[in-house]
């Protein structure tokens, strides 16, 4: 890991060389929440104005520019017997400026399941490609957990990854296309003091969480308490609604469904997200239902979280964003979840 220093005018300047030739996104405030506090979003920006680099968190995770809610994945046409289909990928070049540590280790996640798996997506993969990174550090949200699933810093998955040192940042370089965008700008060598600042600037934020989760032996603590009445405690409150996997910057589960003209002669694939506590999801041909209560789905929901993906790549899905619990509006949220099923396993 190569690392520079760069004033706070030159980031300016490199984000308005960027504008110049790319989409560029980044964190916008959208409005304000009922107590008054501002409301974020990842949208497009057209001036570096617009950026707001202080946010603490965003409604929706940049998830939604690698994994959209829905994408056409492709339209076909018959005629006299034959058939054509017509299949495109983005190849547009787009940079996302200020994205979380935590958000960029979903990238991570989605990676491995979208991009390294045995039936890698050339949708994702083309618009993963195509977006130049810009991450920067910020001390955790109350609410936040992802110090507890390691997902607070991160060495990879960017091309640039900023910690604000008061006139200066300090900056992480993880790409060749990151190096040759700083060329562009008066970024400098790091010096000793840079350093110092930058430990002082990490120790600062690591001792800022408020909301500490044990992940400890989770994953076979589930499978002990899998008929555990906490499931249903928890299960009951659940309104079915899907508001968690649609926050959530890993849940990646989709449905496809093929749209043909009555007339036969045109036809389109679409791929849409889905959530796993929605009623429907485990229902299959002849209406049988494989999770038909709330509480199985629920349950299931954490068990990808934090078993099956923890099996399947040895690491945990969650990287304690905690959206899910913010947007929920029966009030569940994975620290109480998780710490309800810890206190089960202890016994009376």
């Amino acid at each position: 890991m190569l690392f520079k220093t760069l004033t706070k005018k030159d980031f300016r300047s490199l984000v308005e060389i960027i504008l110049q030739s790319n989409e560029v996104i980044g964190p916008k405030k959208s409005g304000t929440n009922k107590d008054g506090n501002p409301i974020h979003k990842f949208l497009p920006v057209a001036k570096f104005e617009e950026i707001d680099l202080g946010y603490q968190t965003t409604e929706f995770s940049p998830k939604t520019y690698f994994l959209p809610y829905k994408e056409n994945l492709s339209t076909y046409r018959f005629e006299n017997g034959e058939w054509e289909q017509d299949i495109r990928y983005r190849i547009q070049p787009r940079a996302i400026i200020g994205m979380h540590a935590c958000d960029i280790n979903a990238l991570l996640k989605l990676d491995k399941v979208m991009a390294r798996d045995k039936f890698p997506s050339p949708y994702y993969v083309s618009r993963r490609r195509n977006t130049f990174i810009v991450g920067i550090d910020h001390e955790p949200a109350e609410k936040c957990f992802c110090q507890s699933v390691g997902a607070d810093t991160v060495t990879h998955g960017f091309d640039l990854f900023l910690t604000d040192l008061g006139d200066r940042y300090f900056v992480a370089i993880n790409s060749d296309r990151g190096f040759n965008a700083l060329a562009k700008v008066d970024a400098k060598l790091v010096t000793e003091k840079d350093s110092h600042d930058y430990l002082a600037v990490r120790a600062k934020i690591q001792n800022s969480f408020k909301t500490k989760v044990r992940i400890d032996n989770l994953p076979n603590l589930l499978d002990i308490e899998f008929e555990s009445d906490m499931w249903k405690k928890w299960g009951n409150k659940c309104l079915s609604c899907g508001s968690c996997a649609m926050v959530c910057p890993t849940c990646y589960c989709y449905g496809v469904a093929e749209h043909v003209s009555m007339d036969f002669t045109k036809g389109q694939k679409v791929k849409q997200l889905h959530s796993c506590n929605l009623v429907d999801f485990a229902e299959v041909a002849g209406g049988h239902n494989f999770r038909p209560t709330r509480s199985s789905r629920l349950k299931y929901r954490y068990y990808h979280q934090h078993r099956g993906f923890v099996e399947a790549y040895d690491e945990p899905k969650c990287v304690g964003c905690n959206r899910c619990g913010t947007v929920c509006l029966a009030g569940i949220n994975p620290p109480e979840v998780i710490a309800d099923l810890q206190a089960e396993g202890h016994g009376p």
